[in-house]
């Protein structure tokens, strides 16, 4: 996915079940080879391959079914948000899954799971009610509430250290349309957009997701053609709540600037979910930069106004989402997630085509993160890491860190699962 990683592994087994890859970590182990898993295939860092070792590809394991009377999903390993939300629309049930449809399901989960539906249901992990996992030792496992209970917990935001994840359960939620899509403003109105949604999105209808970003314009026919490659802040918009009241909340959102273009309106939720994957094809280079942030400070945005109009490719861009509302009622020891006292979320994300660009955009990257990380939290969602983060770890997981390195004890104590953002036993 991301074309600056160039691994070469010994060999790919395509699995098409469990135990496919429970005979393949088997393989890896007995034969001392490192290991990879390798599902959604979006790992920015390229955990998902691995030099001279065996990868496990679950991309073929894409099958959803969903039981509507329990409002439960389940999910094979290599399945990707497109495929949960075609399956789970049929029936109009949902749940959090991310801003980019081609993101992997179990990656984004096992690392907490932000998406438009965090503030009304919660991360993706929260809803993850149960998992099939292949552990270190060969073994296919359950793990749910009533059954290795503490796998689930470190499975709910503590990454791919504790086994494969070949199937996972979902708890739904009724839903089947949303109002919204993305507004573009000026450059100028960029601190009224910005201090406008630090006050609104504190005690907003938790119905209400959604997220302000810096984007060059795409040549997309709703934004006049004269614009195109031009710079704006832009915000976009997810009311799941009653379709007639999402024009009033997002008119509150067009009355804070002028509005150059937008694309608004009802739309089936995976529509949204999918209207930004033509943005970040596979094959981009990428560097991106994260940290949680309790309070979007005046210094924060004097940061994000200094730095977010110089995004440097139509790709790439900075997004600061919302991870207050249902997120925040959950315990902070109650998932592996371990930073519920954050309220936002922002990445840089450093995305283009060509690597003649690295060195520039990568500053760019650098310099905005070196701004903006002294008036964070320490640490960061362990999804937005890049590859040379990896002396993050313990702040990514936060309070947390100590019980998962209990559990990576008990299931991976030789730490064949390290192709991650590593918690060591």
């Amino acid at each position: 996915y991301n074309a600056m990683i160039d691994r070469r592994p010994a060999a790919v087994v395509r699995a098409k079940d469990a135990d496919d890859v429970a005979a393949t970590v088997e393989f890896a182990r007995e034969n001392q080879l490192p290991f990879a898993a390798r599902g959604g295939c979006h790992s920015v860092p390229g955990f998902g391959t691995i030099d001279e070792g065996v990868v496990a590809d679950l991309s073929a394991m894409r099958a959803v079914s969903v039981d509507p009377k329990a409002q439960v999903a389940r999910a094979q390993g290599g399945a990707t948000w497109g495929d949960f939300n075609e399956a789970t629309h049929e029936h109009s049930l949902a749940t959090t899954g991310g801003i980019i449809s081609t993101t992997g399901v179990a990656g984004l989960t096992l690392g907490g799971g932000i998406g438009y539906l965090t503030r009304g249901h919660g991360l993706a992990c929260d809803n993850l009610v149960g998992a099939e996992v292949v552990t270190a030792d060969g073994r296919v496992v359950r793990a749910s509430a009533d059954e290795n209970a503490d796998l689930l917990w470190a499975l709910k935001g503590g990454s791919g250290n504790f086994g494969v994840a070949t199937s996972l359960d979902f708890q739904l939620h009724p839903l089947s349309e949303i109002y919204g899509g993305p507004m573009f403003f000026e450059l100028d109105h960029a601190r009224d957009l910005l201090e406008w949604y630090r006050d609104f999105i504190a005690d907003a209808p938790e119905q209400f997701g959604g997220f302000p970003a810096f984007q060059i314009a795409p040549p997309l026919p709703f934004i006049p053609e004269d614009r195109h490659g031009d710079t704006f802040v832009i915000f976009v918009a997810c009311w799941a709540g009653p379709l007639d009241e999402g024009e009033a909340i997002v008119n509150k959102i067009k009355a804070v600037a002028p509005v150059v273009a937008d694309h608004v309106g009802p739309m089936p939720y995976p529509a949204l979910n999918s209207a930004f994957d033509g943005l970040v094809p596979a094959g981009l280079q990428h560097y991106w930069k994260a940290n949680f942030v309790r309070e979007l400070s005046d210094a924060a945005i004097d940061a994000h106004l200094e730095h977010g109009p110089k995004v440097p490719a139509v790709n790439s861009t900075m997004h600061v989402y919302p991870i207050n509302g249902a997120a925040q009622r959950v315990g902070a020891d109650e998932t592996a997630f371990g930073h519920r006292e954050a309220n936002f979320a922002p990445v840089i994300a450093g995305m283009w085509p060509d690597p003649a660009d690295n060195e520039a955009n990568i500053a760019w990257v650098k310099d905005y993160y070196a701004a903006t990380a002294p008036l964070s939290e320490e640490g960061g969602y362990v999804n937005f890491m890049a590859s040379d983060d990896q002396d993050r770890v313990r702040a990514n997981y936060g309070a947390n860190y100590d019980r998962l390195v209990t559990v990576k004890r008990q299931y991976d104590p030789g730490n064949l699962f390290r192709s991650n953002q590593n918690i060591k036993p």
